[in-house]
């Protein structure tokens, strides 16, 4: 059973949760934001252009819940044909016919579509003071709405998209005290683990108390309190799956702060090409800070007729807005009817439209 899951961490425990909601209802959430840390030279793959990162998160969405985005003139796909990770979700979600709700936890550009907002406000570089305003007024917000999305679904599936967010989870995960240095992730095949530690250490000098709310206030982004107060309020009722990379880890840190019981109803759902990175460690994360299931999906892009899905398999991008989470969610709603063959090839369908798109207007760079 399960054949095409993968569990890497805790699996006796992610299999009694599986269990518990194998064929059930889900919510798929996307907690959205931006931070100007994602803007800083050479830490995001959007290149010379990082100010399109304001856009990736709301375009992303707007994918999810359209198939086309309206915040820009384009589709988010790179010159080089590389698509967002939106891809695999939305292929997930219409298959498996799985409710999406997104939350703006802090954006420059809202998306062109319903959303809900906890009153957070988009982040600042680390490097400066107070990269996240009132932390713990969003953290509560979300879990008041956490708590009420639990009583629409079985289990709560969220996700995420902020460009820049593995930097900012590694300037969480130092201020809290974990040693996490060259074990966090990246959109790119040259993880720059030098860059984003010098960022981070440039960060501590202003830390000062390492009170997780302090934390959060100085070395953090927008979507970590909002993650992790929704995360809380639903897994008071509901098994959560965490669906992401290594930013998980920041969120499962803050929750163990602030809510440490609620730690045995949370699973990290991700990709294969996460727990396959050489160049950062989420099982070594994770156990450091709380012990919990972490199962990814089989998902392989290897045989794809296209070079931009294949380029996944070549350490790009890897994950993000929930890809490897929603993949497993439809799988596990359907009760295997929906297995990676035939998501495999709704992806690529929804890919080849994207690249229709591309020819005929602008390129939107992918976060």
């Amino acid at each position: 059973m399960y054949d095409e899951l993968l569990f890497v961490n805790k699996e006796e425990k992610a299999k009694q949760i599986i269990g518990k909601i194998w064929g059930k209802n889900p919510l798929f959430t996307c907690v959205i934001a931006n931070t100007e840390t994602g803007k800083i030279k050479g830490i995001s793959a959007a290149g010379e252009n990082p100010d399109i990162t304001d856009y990736t998160p709301p375009a992303d969405v707007e994918l999810l819940e359209l198939g086309r985005c309206k915040c820009i003139d384009g589709v988010p796909v790179t010159p080089d044909g590389i698509p967002t990770p939106a891809i695999i979700t939305r292929a997930s979600l219409r298959l498996a016919d799985i409710p999406f709700l997104p939350i703006n936890a802090g954006l420059n550009v809202l998306p062109q579509i319903p959303f809900v907002d906890v009153g957070g406000t988009s982040g600042k570089d680390i490097r400066k003071r107070y990269a996240v305003k009132n932390p713990e007024k969003t953290i509560e917000k979300a879990k008041v709405l956490g708590k009420n999305l639990a009583y629409l679904c079985d289990f709560l599936v969220a996700g995420e998209s902020i460009a820049g967010g593995t930097t900012t989870a590694l300037g969480v995960l130092v201020g809290l005290g974990y040693d996490a240095f060259d074990k966090v992730s990246s959109s790119m095949p040259g993880n720059p683990h030098t860059l984003k530690k010098k960022i981070v250490e440039e960060a501590l000098k202003k830390l000062g108390d390492n009170n997780v709310f302090n934390v959060i206030q100085e070395m953090g982004d927008p979507m970590i309190p909002v993650h992790a107060g929704l995360c809380i309020g639903a897994a008071e009722k509901v098994p959560v799956l965490m669906a992401g990379g290594t930013q998980m880890t920041a969120v499962l840190s803050v929750i163990k702060e602030i809510e440490k019981r609620v730690m045995n109803n949370l699973v990290i759902a991700t990709t294969s090409w996460i727990i396959n990175d050489k160049t950062s460690n989420i099982i070594e994360l994770v156990n450091e800070i709380y012990p919990v299931p972490i199962i990814t999906t089989k998902l392989s892009f290897a045989n794809s007729k296209y070079e931009g899905l294949r380029a996944y398999e070549k350490g790009v991008v890897r994950e993000g807005v929930g890809a490897g989470g929603a993949a497993i969610t439809a799988y596990i709603k359907s009760k295997a009817r929906i297995n990676n063959e035939n998501l495999f090839k709704e992806i690529e369908r929804i890919y080849k439209g994207l690249l229709i798109q591309q020819r005929k207007q602008h390129y939107a760079p992918l976060k």
